[in-house]
C-alpha cells in the first residue's frame, strides 16, 4: 500500500512541520452556510474575490505531506511546473490521489487570484483536475518563478490558517496583505458577519523556518469551537491541539498591527520577521455550554463547561 510522502523525520522534533511545502499553499471545501454576496464577490464554492475562505485542511493532512519533492518550489505554479515529472511522482505517491487533489486545491487557492485556474491531467490515470484560485497571495510564484521569501511566508500563513483539528469545513475571513503589499479586500457584509477575532498565522514552510499560531482572543471554559487551532487558551509552546503548529501565545506578544488596525502586519519569532495572515470567525461558530445545543465539541456531565455540559448534553450514563 502506498504511504503519504513525509519528511517529518528530517526536521526538529519539537517543531515538526515536514509539511507539503518547499512548494505549496492551500484551499478548502464548500462553505457550510452560504454568505450573501455583495458587489465584487464571486460565488465559486469555497471562493470569493474578498478574503472569505473556508477551513477544512486537517492537521494530519498538513503535517504528513512531502510536497517539497514535487518540483514546484523551483518551477512555480505555471503549466510547465505542473508538467514536471517530479510533480507527477509526488501526486501519485500519496495514499490516494484524492488526498493529493485536496492539497493542490489549497495550494492554488492561496497563490492564484479568483478567476484563474490551474488544470492538469494525471499521466498515470488520465484523470483531469481543475483547481481555482482565490486569494492571489503569490503572483510571481503563480506565474512560474521561484517563490520569493515574502511569497513563501504568506502562502505558509495561508496553509496554517486553513488547518482544522477536526478536518471540518468552517467559514473564516482571511485578513492581511499579499506578497506585493496589497490588502486582501474585505466586503462590508463580511466585516459584519465575521466579527469574532480568532488568531494570527505565520512562518515559512519552504525553508524549514517553522509554522506558528497566536490567539487574538481567549475562549472561556464554557466555550469551544471547531476552529481549535487559533482560538485557544493554550500557553506558548508546541500545539497540543494542532501539531505541528507552534503556539506563541497572544498575537500581541509577537506581532505588530497594520496601520489600519485591521490585521497584524509583522510577527517576529527568534529574531526572524514573518508576514502573517489574520483570521476572523462568525459568532455562531463559537459554541457555548448553556445555549441549548449539544455540539460535537461538547460532552455530557454535571458541570457548565464545554467538557462537562449538563444543560446541553445531559448527564453521562
Amino acid at each position: 500500500m502506498k504511504t503519504q510522502t513525509s519528511f517529518l523525520g528530517r526536521v526538529v522534533a519539537g517543531m515538526c512541520f515536514g509539511l507539503f511545502l518547499g512548494a505549496g499553499g492551500c484551499v478548502g471545501s464548500e462553505l457550510d452556510e452560504p454568505v450573501p454576496l455583495e458587489r465584487g464577490e464571486l460565488s465559486q464554492k469555497a471562493t470569493s474575490t474578498n478574503g472569505l475562505s473556508t477551513n477544512g485542511l486537517s492537521t494530519n493532512g498538513l503535517s504528513t505531506n512531502g510536497l517539497s519533492t514535487n518540483g514546484l518550489s523551483t518551477n512555480g505554479l505555471s503549466t510547465n511546473g505542473l508538467l514536471a515529472s517530479s510533480f507527477s511522482r509526488w501526486f501519485n505517491a500519496n495514499e490516494s490521489t484524492a488526498y493529493s487533489d485536496m492539497v493542490m486545491k489549497y495550494i492554488i487557492a492561496c497563490a492564484l487570484p479568483a478567476g484563474r485556474t490551474r488544470t492538469w491531467t494525471n499521466p498515470v490515470t488520465g484523470v483531469g483536475y481543475s483547481w481555482p484560485g482565490m486569494l492571489g497571495l503569490a503572483p510571481a510564484w503563480a506565474n512560474g518563478s521561484p517563490a520569493t521569501v515574502v511569497e513563501q511566508q504568506v502562502v505558509s500563513a495561508c496553509l496554517a490558517a486553513h488547518v482544522n483539528k477536526f478536518g471540518m469545513s468552517v467559514s473564516i475571513s482571511v485578513r492581511g496583505r499579499d506578497s506585493a503589499g496589497a490588502a486582501i479586500p474585505v466586503a462590508s457584509r463580511e466585516e459584519t458577519l465575521f466579527s469574532e477575532k480568532e488568531g494570527c498565522f505565520f512562518g515559512n514552510l519552504f525553508n524549514g523556518g517553522g509554522i506558528f499560531v497566536g490567539h487574538d482572543s481567549l475562549l472561556s471554559r464554557a466555550e469551544s469551537t471547531a476552529r481549535a487551532c487559533g482560538l485557544s487558551a493554550q500557553a506558548s509552546g508546541g500545539s497540543t491541539e494542532c501539531p505541528p503548529l507552534y503556539h506563541v501565545g497572544s498575537c500581541a506578544s509577537a506581532c505588530v498591527l497594520d496601520e489600519t488596525g485591521a490585521f497584524w502586519k509583522k510577527c517576529v519569532v527568534n529574531g526572524v520577521s514573518f508576514v502573517p495572515l489574520t483570521t476572523r470567525l462568525r459568532p455562531q461558530d463559537i459554541y457555548r455550554c448553556g445555549d441549548g445545543a449539544c455540539q460535537f465539541t461538547e460532552s455530557c456531565g454535571v458541570g457548565s463547561v464545554y467538557s462537562s455540559c449538563s444543560s446541553d448534553c445531559g448527564t453521562c450514563g
